[in-house]
This record gives structure tokens, C-alpha cells and sequence, in this order.
């Protein structure tokens, strides 16, 4: 039922017109008509010169601001030692046959924004869409957990990627969901992956088009990578896998992990969520959770890596803010959040200083605040 609900939402069946929805949507509508960053109209074209790279399909009808511009970069000059790329370096290797780019948005159910919809109307060339609700345990009513190893690549092979793929992991807020996909393909064994930094905002606002529509191709992998996931955890056989996972467990924490680790102390327990949450002094979003956090953790909210284009801080002030906190990129570290989605921001930002290791509590604040035998301090 779900995936055919899924398959009727990429086709736009009984579901409002991309084109309308944005009429509801004032601000969107807005940042996508703005100059030189949106293309409706595009026209076939047998090559697209302007990285000299031969290509076949669709030229952009609008030119961007570094048209003309000559590749500087390969992607075998970007170290995994860094988490994010520019989106100058991608649009530079946008053609690359080994790159995919993969949309991952997701947004608080409060936003009101729905991702596959928004996916649909602008998405970076070429992007396939990863639905990060979708693929996830079906075992549990936890929101968008880590679905086992089989499930993931069932899912991942019926997008089209492989082992030998470079990954580019991107979002419609700038940097916020990217960071979790690409904290799934490192547990799985994937490290050849990054996130774009500042997201599609930062892409347009550097004036490269986007595409409005998605490919019949697209939405096919999009609807057969949520029927992989059906399919496995109701024991049914799915398709051959082009991708292997080797599991990480190092990266991934769960409760009972986190209720010794009050004891033992053996990792520095970072939440991503505001002070406000972390210290009890308002509800939480989710109804049933108590408000607080786990002992002897320390908070910094995921917004303070970030700068105001919603890229990651310099590494120098990355490290700045961490020691503030008293935290020491030196000494192991696990990091936590609402549902494990901001959790994913600090790891990418300690990766940033070095800090290749750290482990993300999965369930984060949902599942520890909901338990009746789990501590809770406030301040």
C-alpha cells in the first residue's frame, strides 16, 4: 500500500500539480523563479560543452554564471579525511560517470514542506531521489531508523548505485538531512561519500540551473527502492544488488549502549538539539517524550557548526566551538538528537577535525525520553 501511494505521489497522481502546489507555497515560489536559478523550458541538445565533457540529453535554457568555465578538479583529488564538497567541485564534476547525486531532504513535520514534491519541481541535474522516511526499519515505530544491512542495499541497488560510486548527498535546507544518508553509507561500509555544503540553496544562489521535472527513469528507481524495502522485511526475494554493505558497528549506538556509557564514561555524549530542549525548559515537539537530556551529556546545537549560507564552519572554528563545551576531538565521542537526523551534523563536523569514529545514538531523543527506566536531568 505504501509504495503505491509512493509510486502515485512521483507521478503526481490525484495529488496537486508540482506548479500549483508552489501557489500555496509563496516563499518557494519565490527562490525558484529568482534570477538565472530556475529553468522550465529546456531544449535537446547531442553535446554540453561547457566542462568540455561529451554529453547527450538536456542543455539548460538559462545560463549560468560559471558557463564556459574549464574543470579544475577530479574526484579523486576530494579526500574522504573531508565530508563536504562545494557546489563549485560539483557542478565541475556534475558529468562525472562515476558521481551520483543523491536529494535527501527531509523536514520537520512542523515545516509543512514535502520533500518528494519539492524534488520534483527543482532538484540538481541528474539527482535521484533518496525518501530518508522510507528507507528505514520496518520493525519498529521509531521515525526513520537505520533499516538493516540487507534492507539498505535492496534499497540503495534498486536506486541504481554501486560500490564503486562517489556519492554527493544533498537537501533542500542547505545542510541538515544530507548529513544523516551520509552518515548510513559510512555504518554500511561506504566512506566515498560527501555532502554538498550549503545544499541546493547555496547551488542556486551560485546561479547553476536546476532541473523541473524528474526523469520517468528517476521515479521508477524511487518507487522500486521503497518496494526493496517492503519486499525484505516481509521475507520476499528483490532484485539482483549492485550494492554490498559492510557493516560499521563502531558508528552506531543503541539504548543500552548509551545507558552504560552513563557509568563507564567511556565517550563524551554530545546533543544536537537547543538549549531550551536540552535543559527541559519547553516541551518536546513529539507527544509522550519527557523533556531533558541524558546525564553527563553536554549540548551544542547543531546550528552553531553552521554559518549563515548554512555551510560548515572552518575547522579552526569547528574546534573553537567544540572546546567551549569542553569537549576534546582527542577523546571518543557518540553524538544524539530528536530522531537522529542533527545527530549526524556534529559527526560530520568532528570528521571535519579528524574524528573519523563517531558513533551516533540512533534513537536519540525519542526512544531515551520515552522509556519509563531511563534517567533524565534538566537544568
Amino acid at each position: 500500500m505504501a509504495s503505491t501511494l509512493f509510486t502515485k505521489m512521483l507521478l503526481g497522481q490525484r495529488l496537486i500539480h508540482p506548479y500549483s502546489f508552489l501557489t500555496h507555497q509563496p516563499q518557494i515560489l519565490s527562490s525558484l523563479f529568482s534570477k538565472r536559478l530556475f529553468c522550465i523550458r529546456a531544449v535537446p541538445v547531442s553535446a554540453y560543452t561547457s566542462q568540455n565533457i561529451k554529453t547527450t540529453g538536456w542543455a539548460p535554457c538559462m545560463a549560468s554564471s560559471s558557463v564556459g568555465r574549464r574543470a579544475t578538479y577530479s574526484t579523486q583529488s576530494v579526500s574522504t579525511n573531508e565530508p563536504v564538497v562545494s557546489v563549485d567541485w560539483l557542478y565541475d564534476n556534475l558529468k562525472e560517470p562515476d558521481i551520483k547525486v543523491l536529494d535527501a531532504s527531509w523536514y520537520m513535520p512542523d515545516e509543512q514542506r514535502n520533500p518528494i514534491q519539492e524534488y520534483q519541481v527543482a532538484h540538481i541535474p541528474g539527482a535521484l531521489f533518496f525518501d530518508v522516511d522510507g528507507i528505514a526499519d520496518r520493525t519498529t515505530k521509531l521515525p526513520h531508523m537505520l533499516p538493516s544491512e540487507e534492507a539498505f542495499a535492496a534499497a540503495v541497488s534498486a536506486l541504481g548505485i554501486e560500490n564503486k560510486d562517489d556519492l554527493v548527498v544533498y537537501d533542500g535546507k542547505g545542510l541538515f538531512s544530507a548529513a544523516r544518508v551520509w552518515w548510513m553509507f559510512r555504518v554500511f561500509g561506504h566512506d566515498r561519500v560527501w555532502v554538498l555544503d550549503g545544499g541546493l540553496p547555496r547551488w542556486r544562489a551560485s546561479g547553476y540551473d536546476v532541473e523541473s521535472s524528474a526523469s520517468s527513469d528517476a521515479i521508477l528507481k524511487a518507487s522500486a527502492a521503497s518496494e526493496a524495502i517492503e519486499k525484505v522485511y516481509k521475507g520476499q526475494t528483490v532484485g539482483p544488488l549492485t550494492f554490498q554493505t559492510k557493516f560499521q558497528p563502531h558508528l552506531v549506538w543503541n539504548i543500552d549502549q548509551v545507558k552504560k556509557n552513563i557509568e563507564d564514561k567511556t565517550h563524551q555524549h554530545i546533543d544536537a538539539r537547543s538549549k531550551p530542549r536540552f535543559d527541559g525548559a519547553v516541551q518536546e515537539p513529539r507527544k509522550g517524550i519527557r523533556s531533558g537530556h541524558v546525564p553527563g551529556s553536554k549540548c551544542i546545537p547543531f546550528a552553531q557548526l553552521l554559518d549563515s549560507s548554512q555551510t560548515l564552519l572552518p575547522a579552526d572554528e569547528l574546534k573553537k566551538r567544540f572546546e567551549q563545551e569542553g569537549i576534546s576531538v582527542e577523546s571518543p565521542a557518540v553524538t544524539s538528537c530528536g530522531t537522529g537526523v542533527t545527530a549526524c551534523i556534529l559527526a560530520l563536523g568532528l570528521h571535519r577535525l579528524g574524528k573519523s569514529d563517531v558513533a551516533v545514538y540512533d534513537g536519540s531523543w525519542t526512544e531515551w525520553g520515552a522509556q519509563s527506566d531511563t534517567l533524565v536531568d534538566t537544568s
